[in-house]
């Protein structure tokens, strides 16, 4: 399986979080799959410094190995040079460049190069509206020394709403906004080449509900990962990638070689040439995140109880 298919919800932390460290070895928060300790939006101007410091003493201290992925995102150019000059940044997974485009990632890109950091660029500019410019990022980022070191694109959603001077209404799923029509066009552009794409904060912790149903259309829209603003929003996100027995079945029986090339199963129609890569990735998707019974899913879609998930 892919690495960019298991991200799950990525937790963002501010660099300056005093338990830095502790998240940073699973001692704290061990649940979670991947981490981004953050140097930009959530850090400010005057702060910058200290959080700067309190990364370096994480790193200084970080275990070598831990089942959490580790990130930071960038601040700028000469953030990435500093973290780098870091003793203990090789235990970085990699980095989130921040409102990354064909300009200005090459600035970046060259920063790791020789080392095997892996990058997540996040969409978050006016170029992202232009289609051919996304295209032209896309054909930059396709290339065989640069295309393998990508693990996602990252939307970013609160900064494109920005920009049209818009906040995400608190009863509205992102995609009710126009970015809903953003976020298809940029999976669109990007997943047939290759590129997996995460999904933008849901940023109201009083509202688990919406913030799943945002997770549903998430998924509906093939994105791999979202990105979580507190640890208590984690299972509403990822109880969600587990997968449901009806399409682990169906996706077992398009993988067998003894299957007929078009078959039925569970009502639905199962053609092998079509259905293949889909059926891969649920099943690499179920070893990760594991099943959700029948009972629970038909449950939850006609209404009759929340469901819940072994």
């Amino acid at each position: 399986m892919a690495r960019n298919t298991v991200l799950g919800a990525s937790l963002y932390v501010p660099a300056t979080h005093k338990d830095l460290q502790a998240i940073a070895n699973g001692t704290l928060l061990s649940h979670v799959r991947s981490v981004i300790f953050c140097t930009e939006d959530a850090v400010s101007a005057r702060n910058v410094r200290a959080a700067l410091k309190n990364l370096a003493n994480a790193l200084l201290h970080m275990v070598a190995k831990t089942d959490t992925e580790r990130f930071v995102r960038v601040r700028n150019q000469q953030v990435m040079m500093q973290v780098l000059q870091m003793p203990g940044a090789e235990k970085l997974t990699g980095f989130v460049i921040p409102k990354a485009t064909r300009h200005n990632f090459e600035s970046y890109f060259c920063q790791v190069q020789n080392t095997h950091h892996l990058l997540m660029p996040t969409l978050e500019t006016a170029d992202v509206f232009d289609e051919d410019e996304m295209k032209m990022f896309r054909q930059a980022l396709d290339k065989p020394n640069i295309r393998d070191r990508i693990l996602a694109l990252r939307i970013g959603g609160n900064d494109l709403l920005a920009l049209l001077s818009i906040r995400r209404p608190a009863d509205m799923t992102i995609y009710r906004t126009p970015l809903g029509s953003v976020i298809a066009r940029l999976v669109t552009t990007f997943r047939p080449y290759g590129f997996s794409l995460t999904a933008p904060v849901f940023e109201y912790l009083d509202n688990p509900a919406l913030l799943e149903e945002e997770v549903r259309e998430d998924l509906a829209h093939g994105l791999v990962g979202k990105t979580a603003i507190h640890p208590t929003q984690i299972e509403s996100i990822e109880k969600h990638y587990r997968v449901c027995e009806n399409d682990i079945e169906m996706a077992l029986r398009i993988i067998d070689k003894d299957s007929p090339a078009v078959f039925k199963m569970h009502n639905s129609m199962c053609e092998v040439a079509t259905h293949r890569t889909w059926a891969l990735h649920i099943v690499a998707q179920a070893r990760v995140f594991g099943t959700r019974k029948k009972a629970e899913v038909n449950d939850h879609h006609h209404g009759l109880k929340q469901p819940t998930y072994s």
